[in-house]
């Protein structure tokens, strides 16, 4: 019995082999910094296909070259920006990934691998404060023209290759001809809207109100401390917080509880909001006698309590310009009539989708508008971008409005979506005709599911379901750097493709060749064979 124990214990020690930490010294940890990278890493690729010249030059564009501190390099800016949201990263876990990895510190182009922190973390707010609509404008047209010159290098082969034009690409290779730029149409444009949803707390009109009560109590206490009075205003601060708990803390209260807890924190409110007005008149001398951030606060809870005194007066449960944050009040609700979501907070984005599969966005508004009026000036974009309009525009039928309908017409472009009016009357004439026009609908509507899975892709991958900016400018910038970080990904691998197939030509090329060579041995060592065989 002990003798078994005894074998099973050193079994167990030959396969469990296990080193005392305490013997692992930092000194002793072999690296691989003494040889080099590897050029088949995934950063080191990307960073071959992207085109940095042309992206520093947007970016320096607005910058003052003879005043302010030295700005940093546009490489490393933008290399920083693309790798914080292809990682999904926070600010400060961006620069310590790029201080600790030497293929980020590659692909943002330092010379060499440092330990120091590259920037500070907090540089990246000034940064997204800095590229605006316009500087991602070019970086989307810098993607494109890059696209565009694979595609005619790609062409251009296949030509050679074929001594004669290949086909299906009359459209790449006299793309930017002026004789025929009015009268050509080629390519597919794709449009739809997504919200790119905030990241704030889900709103409720009694939590609204309690957390504008409770600033505002903040503002009574600094307003005191600065007056002279003997007796500090009574907000009854504590029996609020236990009426707004007392309700808060049930599991489904009634309407009728919500309601009356509405009220009482209503009138909580309008009681400190004339405290703030009656010690603001005992502070005649000064100017401002609130902290800035105080006295936007103040502003915004005093159109809060507007709002809802105006929706609990008249019975309603929506208003204009309705704020559901109040360190983001820019954000309104949008009603999408999801299934799973019907209400959503955040930007609204009007996205176009080219069959190269890169999607641009073409407008940003934190308003619940109707996208449709938006489909002309997205037209113009595509021919702004690409010096020709589309052939069709495949969109959602609330793009199909009659006024976009006659502009599309009159400019010779097929709109994808199902006519107005009656439908026509099915007869043996034209029974094939309208079965064609309706296979048509059909092919083309499922030609609009990649633009679907664009937006998949950014809220599932990149997050652009949670945007953690706090402005409405900052917000627009991360936006756009999400679909900036998706173009590049379909510009590398566009690249990656044309590679794999050069390589596979020059392989048959030299499979050809040797092959001829093999051959021509042959017809070397006939004669030989053949006098052997008479001998």
């Amino acid at each position: 019995m002990q003798a078994n124990q005894i074998n099973s214990t050193k079994t167990l020690a030959l396969m469990i082999q296990y080193k005392s930490q305490k013997q692992m010294t930092l000194e002793g940890f072999e690296t691989p910094f003494q040889t080099e990278l590897d050029a088949t890493n995934r950063w080191v690729k990307m960073s071959r296909c992207i085109p940095w010249d042309e992206l520093a030059r947007a970016y320096y564009r607005d910058l003052s070259s003879d005043q302010g501190r030295p700005a940093k390099d546009a490489r490393l800016v933008i290399g920083a920006v693309i790798i914080k949201h292809k990682l999904t990263l926070s600010d400060e876990e961006t620069v310590r990934q790029i201080q600790e990895n030497p293929y980020l510190q590659f692909f943002v182009g330092l010379p060499r691998f440092q330990l120091t922190q590259p920037f500070a973390p907090s540089l990246f707010v000034e940064i997204r404060r800095r590229m605006g609509e316009k500087v991602f404008k070019e970086f989307e047209q810098a993607i494109i023209d890059r696209v565009e010159q694979r595609r005619k290098q790609k062409a251009k082969r296949g030509k050679e290759d074929n001594n004669g034009p290949p086909a299906g690409t009359s459209a790449d290779t006299s793309s930017r001809q002026d004789e025929s730029v009015e009268d050509k149409r080629s390519g597919k444009l794709i449009i739809d809207a997504t919200v790119a949803e905030q990241a704030i707390r889900y709103p409720t009109d009694l939590g609204l109100l309690n957390e504008s009560r409770e600033i505002s109590e903040q503002i009574i206490d600094e307003l005191y401390e600065q007056s002279d009075l003997s007796k500090k205003p009574r907000t009854y601060r504590r029996k609020a917080r236990k009426a707004y708990l007392a309700v808060v803390k049930q599991r489904r209260p009634g309407a009728k509880v919500r309601r009356r807890a509405i009220r009482e924190q209503l009138q909580y409110l309008r009681r400190n909001i004339g405290h703030i007005e009656k010690l603001l008149d005992v502070l005649p001398g000064v100017a401002i006698a609130l902290p800035f951030r105080m006295l936007r606060q103040y502003w915004i809870i005093r159109q809060i309590y507007t709002q809802q005194e105006e929706m609990y007066r008249t019975g309603r449960k929506r208003c204009d310009d309705r704020i559901v944050s109040i360190h983001q009040p820019h954000v309104r609700p949008i009603v999408r009539g999801k299934l799973n979501k019907s209400v959503e907070f955040g930007a609204k984005l009007n996205v176009s989708l080219t069959e190269s599969g890169l999607a641009g966005v073409d407008h940003v508004r934190w308003d619940a508008y109707n996208e449709g009026v938006d489909l002309q000036s997205q037209v113009e974009n595509y021919k702004t971008v690409h010096g020709y309009y589309p052939e069709a525009v495949l969109a959602d039928q609330i793009y199909g409005t009659r006024d976009n309908r006659r502009y599309l017409k009159k400019h010779g472009i097929r709109f994808a979506g199902k006519p107005l009016g009656r439908p026509k009357k099915e007869t043996a004439e034209n029974k094939l005709q309208l079965q064609e026009e309706k296979k048509q609908r059909r092919e083309e509507y499922r030609q609009r599911i990649p633009i679907e899975g664009k937006f998949g892709q950014g809220k599932n991958g990149y997050r652009l379901n949670y945007i953690r900016a706090k402005t409405a400018r900052t917000s627009e910038a991360w936006i756009r750097s999400i679909f900036l970080v998706m173009n590049l990904l379909v510009l590398a691998k566009i690249f990656v493709f044309s590679r794999k197939l050069a390589v596979k030509k020059l392989l048959k090329h030299c499979f050809e060749f040797v092959k001829q060579c093999v051959n021509a041995m042959k017809l070397c060592f006939l004669p030989t064979l053949y006098y052997e065989h008479l001998r």
